[in-house]
């Protein structure tokens, strides 16, 4: 292939030829079109490259024609320069690259030459067009590794992603294994693992002393392989991270576990007949499943296992990061000398007492440097997460690695959640008929004692009650915001204090204010479609999930413009497009009882006094695609951007 690079005409093609360009081209002829992805990526054409012009062939060579303008007005062209083609000798060891010299300067274009083999599998055409049209679709083996799945196991948005973007991904083609524990805890969620069945295979894992065995039991459902991890450690009353008096103690044990069963699954388990084997791409969720790109290329590469594997990590909450004290580090079945991947010492504020080294271990600091690409749950919480404020102590790590950071927003069951079929509703409507959102919202007002009051404004509120969600801020702004005509409901548990102050706001305001203490999903998706308006000034939020639950039943979202949320949520401007207006919802910043309360208040007003804008405000948010089709899509660029570079060796 030969390509001319066009920069006009006093291009410097010199700064090319470093030594770390050198490395690219070697791995470049080593790895046929992966290496070169690296560096055409260097020298400016990666988006060229990924437009699917040169997927799937064996590239021989590329080169540069340039074209000189010479003193007289006349001009010249020669091909020389960087050829990626190997100079070889009669034994074919590769003896030297021709590189682009320092003083090239002049026009270029893109040519293709006739350099190129296909490979065996390759159907190309002649029709250069054509090639870009229809570009080879890349598929891969999958595996998430995760704590949490619906609709087996969820405590939050980690299982919705672990649920449904399988699906999603299988959909287009990939297989796809989610590996997660079997949770048994003797209560009705065990009837959710009925469908599973034993696939006989043990496996004898190394970590916390000694041999630990575990079994694997196995559903295919919606084209993804479910398969869940069965030890002891899982049988227990609680959700799955702890009871009523806590966290588990042994929970470093627990998903040190899953990490080394994950990686083990792959390899032995003959589903659909065969085993995915290992060329896989792990996923690698949280914490929980974070020891899984150390295991990759600290205990099976080293010995020539998942050599062509990768992994991503996904950050859902980067506030919670595995960290133990580091005496546990030989519990994990790493070799002694990759500790220092995962030494992390507490500053010296935070230590507990004047003894206290501060020392620790922590399994997510050391996926972030090993894994191949670092993935997050919104754009916005990309950024987040490379500040001190919302980087938790990992920014400085995290920013040397924002060449492989990404966000890409989480999307939405939009089968469970649609207004036209929802089940739990009392009346289904859509963008085209709005009419039965208004049903809804008397139903729920009947529901919940309210007095039955369609032109008023309802606000919502549903999450945990803690402070992350902002409930103090909500708590503080009340007692005012009750002055004004609204009704307010809120579902939600955590805090005992916030959980006691709600049951007390509701005889305060018996007419104004309700509060439902503890979680319910019919309950849930009736507050979604019976509000006006949602409230969530959350302090911080990876992605958020119930602003656009709310969105898409036609519920208007008031927000704190942080992570997910700021992503998601489009300010309203009723000037825009010639007065028609644009925009989702609002969203505040700081975070504070007045920018809270000014901007209800100008949710409220437009509420009762410009009908017409709210409507286009609840088709604006009702149209837009929070599907995990399209989620998926993006994920699998992420993919093939792993795939580019060579995995992390010691």
């Amino acid at each position: 292939m030969i390509v001319d690079l066009t920069a006009g005409a006093s291009t410097q093609m010199g700064s090319l030829q470093t030594s770390r360009n050198l490395s690219c081209l070697c791995v470049s002829v080593r790895g046929g079109v992966q290496g070169l992805s690296t560096v055409v990526r260097q020298v400016g054409f990666n988006s060229w490259l990924l437009q699917g012009r040169i997927r799937s062939r064996k590239i021989q060579s590329l080169c540069v024609r340039s074209s000189f303008n010479n003193a007289g007005g006349s001009s010249s062209s020669e091909e020389k320069g960087l050829l990626l083609g190997a100079e070889r000798d009669g034994s074919g060891s590769v003896v030297g690259f021709q590189l682009i010299p320092h003083s090239v300067t002049g026009d270029a274009t893109i040519v293709e030459s006739h350099d190129i083999v296909a490979d065996d599998r390759d159907d190309l055409s002649e029709d250069a067009e054509q090639k870009e049209k229809t570009p080879t679709k890349l598929t891969f083996n999958i595996i998430f590794v995760t704590a949490e799945a619906a609709p087996y196991s969820k405590t939050g948005g980690l299982g919705d992603v672990c649920g449904s973007l399988p699906v999603a991904l299988a959909s287009r083609g990939h297989r796809v294994m989610v590996v997660s524990p079997r949770y048994l805890n003797g209560g009705p969620s065990d009837k959710k693992y009925a469908n599973t069945v034993d696939l006989d295979v043990r496996a004898t894992v190394h970590c916390f002393g000694g041999p630990q065995e575990v079994a694997y039991y196995h559903e295919y459902r919606a084209g993804v392989d479910w398969v869940f991890v069965d030890h002891p450690s899982y049988r227990r009353p609680g959700t799955p991270y702890g009871d009523i008096y806590g966290a588990f103690g042994d929970n470093q044990f627990r998903f040190t576990l899953l990490c080394h069963a994950a990686c083990e699954a792959p390899l032995i388990l003959p589903l659909g007949g065969f085993t995915y084997g290992e060329k896989c791409l792990f996923l690698a969720n949280d914490w929980h499943a974070a020891l899984v790109p150390l295991l990759l290329a600290a205990k099976y590469r080293p010995y020539g296992v998942y050599e062509d594997a990768r992994s991503i990590v996904v950050i859902h909450n980067i506030a919670h990061q595995g960290v133990e004290p580091a005496a546990t580090y030989h519990n994990l079945g790493l070799p002694p000398e990759w500790y220092g991947a995962l030494e992390w010492i507490f500053p010296t504020w935070a230590r507990a007492h004047a003894l206290d080294t501060g020392e620790t271990v922590n399994v997510l600091k050391g996926a972030v440097a090993i894994a191949d690409r670092i993935l997050t749950v919104s754009q916005g919480y990309s950024w987040e997460i490379t500040t001190p404020e919302g980087g938790y102590g990992l920014h400085e790590l995290l920013t040397s690695r924002k060449s492989v950071l990404n966000g890409i927003t989480n999307g939405l069951d939009v089968s469970d959640w649609n207004p036209l079929t929802d089940e739990h509703t009392a009346s289904h409507y859509s963008i085209n008929d709005l009419s039965g959102k208004v049903k809804c919202k008397t139903a729920l007002q009947k529901e919940l004692g309210l007095p039955i009051r369609p032109d008023c404004p309802l606000i919502g509120f549903i999450g945990r009650l803690d402070y992350q969600k902002g409930v103090d801020i909500i708590l503080s702004a009340i007692p005012e915001l009750m002055q004004d005509d609204v009704q307010f409901v809120m579902l939600g548990s955590g805090e005992k204090q916030y959980e006691n102050w709600m049951r007390h706001t509701e005889n305060l305001f018996k007419d104004k204010f309700r509060g439902w203490v503890g979680f319910n999903v019919p309950v849930s998706h009736r507050i979604t479609a019976g509000c006006d308006i949602l409230l969530m000034p959350s302090r911080f939020e990876p992605c958020g999930l119930n602003q656009l639950y709310a969105m898409r039943y036609g519920t208007i979202p008031v927000v704190h413009s942080t992570g997910g949320l700021r992503d998601t949520v489009k300010d309203f401007n009723p000037y825009a497009q010639e007065g028609e207006g644009e925009g989702t919802g609002w969203t505040f910043s700081p975070l504070s009882k007045e920018k809270l309360l000014d901007t209800l208040k100008v949710a409220i007003s437009t509420y009762i006094e410009h009908k017409s804008s709210w409507e286009g405000l609840m088709k604006r948010g009702m149209e837009r695609d929070y599907s995990w089709e399209n989620a998926a899509i993006q994920y699998e660029q992420v993919f093939e951007w792993a795939f580019i570079d060579p995995p992390y060796v010691r």
